[in-house]
């Protein structure tokens, strides 16, 4: 195998595209680590190739030993637990989609075969082989969660109202605290569907200063506690009113009222128990080994996903800041998919945390990668400066000439927006135009083979059949790895023909 790309440091992401030729060249694309410090925005429709880009710049990483946070909306990213070193036809046999061998003419057992055979290709046309899968599962371990589900490792919600350790006035974090709590009253309000907006919500107002006031103290809260503190508050003034006119007692308990009907529900209960988020342990396991820690989030309602991934951002800032800093690329935080999580115009809960990682996340190594296939839907002065833009095919005039306009814009007026569009228009799938504001020029690429199988989206009950499988005692045929349940790919799931 050729190794010239197997470098500390470096990604290797594909290779140089002639269009002129309408060919790829010799030249490897290898895209310095450090540079994803300053964040990376990857575009592309569906078929352009979009998520097998994403998936090997995290393989990528997970070589180098770089943690992962990464929230997968789709249940496309799972598929990084599909790592098969000997790409023997009886590995890729528990995960083909059937109905494909069917549509081909050839039992399952033959079409796994055939699947073998492609990616073993596929892979040596790029210079890799199942040496180098063998490498990326010995770097890190992928863990699987579900929030909201024990399909995976189920995620405690309630952990994110636990007192930040050793926060007190004292330590000097006052602020710290202050914008974790507000972060956490944003995200518990919008599961009750309430628009809070942090300087005018009086929910948001007294949540906030709830939990100032208790984590200041030391104190952790549950919701049981915190539905008490409402009706109760630790506080007799809000600001310079007195309470019982900011906010009267016959309000709070119907806010309170509110909070209990939700922990009562039954859908909640999944919330309750489970891995509290800490990061330091979602990224680091008991062993320190890097984890790629995946968050599916694919069968949470659109409220339900709004409260995790602004909780969990919240998380991941207030973890940042208690590192030291540095120039390296320490952790990557991917978000596939990003479409209402950082919109142009509304401020979601999920917005705040997004601006503030854009905005300092870099000193102390952590690197923002986001991804969509709706340029409408980026707000392009929040990733104004993202350092790395990766455009691939795009299917209307109006994507294509947004995302040009963007990416000059976000480029200082160095780049021009009519060739940008006219760049764009011609791209096919697995091709991509790479942008990075640390190299002279843009310049094409074809993307290389993914190291996992891209096997397509997979569910939550796919996922929790197969755990039950290996409690059972049960032989998957899938290999094992760490203490992670690997998903089973549906019928219906499509492989992805192009990596």
């Amino acid at each position: 195998m050729d190794a010239s790309f197997e470098k500390l440091g470096v990604f290797y992401l594909g290779r140089e595209y002639d269009p002129a030729r309408h060919t790829t060249t010799d030249t490897p694309i290898l895209y310095d680590a450090r540079d994803l410090t300053t964040h990376a925005v990857c575009v592309g429709m569906t078929g352009s190739g979009k998520t097998g880009l994403c998936i090997a710049l995290l393989e990528e990483a997970a070589i180098d030993g770089i943690h992962s946070i990464v929230i997968d909306p789709k249940g496309d990213l799972a598929n990084l637990l599909l790592t098969f070193p000997n790409l023997d036809a009886a590995s890729f046999r528990p995960w083909i989609n059937e109905d494909a061998a069917r549509q081909a003419g050839v039992t399952p057992d033959e079409f796994a075969a055939s699947e073998a055979q492609r990616w073993k290709k596929g892979l040596a046309e790029w210079g890799e082989d199942g040496a180098r899968i063998q490498r990326l599962r010995d770097a890190a371990d992928v863990v699987m969660y579900t929030p909201g589900s024990d399909a995976a490792r189920p995620v405690s919600a309630v952990s994110s109202l636990q007192a930040p350790s050793g926060a007190t006035q004292a330590d000097g974090v006052a602020d710290l605290i202050a914008e974790r709590a507000s972060g956490v009253a944003s995200s518990l309000l919008s599961l009750l569907g309430i628009d809070a907006d942090p300087v005018k919500s009086r929910e948001h107002i007294l949540i906030t200063t709830i939990l100032q006031v208790e984590w200041t103290a030391g104190r952790s809260l549950d919701l049981g506690g915190l539905i008490r503190l409402i009706q109760t508050p630790p506080v007799e003034r809000v600001g310079v009113m007195e309470l019982e006119s900011f906010f009267p007692q016959k309000d709070r308990f119907a806010l309170a009222l509110s909070i209990n009907n939700l922990l009562a529900a039954p859908r909640f209960q999944t919330w309750l128990s489970g891995d509290p988020i800490d990061i330091d342990r979602m990224l680091y396991g008991e062993t320190g080994k890097p984890h790629v820690a995946i968050f599916s989030i694919a069968h949470l309602d659109d409220a339900e996903r709004m409260f995790f991934v602004s909780l969990l951002l919240n998380e991941v800032v207030a973890w940042m800041r208690t590192r030291s800093g540095t120039q390296s690329l320490r952790a990557i935080v991917y978000m596939d998919e990003i479409f209402g999580f950082l919109p142009p115009v509304e401020n979601p809960p999920s917005k705040g945390p997004f601006l503030t990682l854009l905005k300092q996340a870099r000193a102390f190594g952590v690197g923002v990668v986001v991804a969509t296939q709706n340029p409408v839907d980026l707000d392009y002065k929040a990733l104004s400066n993202a350092g790395t833009w990766l455009v691939g095919r795009l299917q209307t005039e109006r994507d294509k000439s947004r995302l040009a306009d963007g990416l000059a814009g976000a480029a200082g007026g160095t780049l021009d927006a009519s060739e940008l569009a006219k760049t764009i228009g011609s791209l096919e799938p697995r091709e991509f135009l790479l942008h990075n504001v640390h190299d002279e020029h843009p310049v094409l690429f074809r993307t290389r083979w993914a190291l996992s199988y891209l096997a397509g989206p997979m569910t939550r009950e796919q996922i929790r059949e197969l755990t039950r499988a290996s409690a059972s005692g049960a032989d998957t045929t899938a290999p094992k790895q760490a203490s992670d349940s690997r998903p089973v790919v549906a019928a219906s799931a499509t492989s992805v023909s192009a990596p």
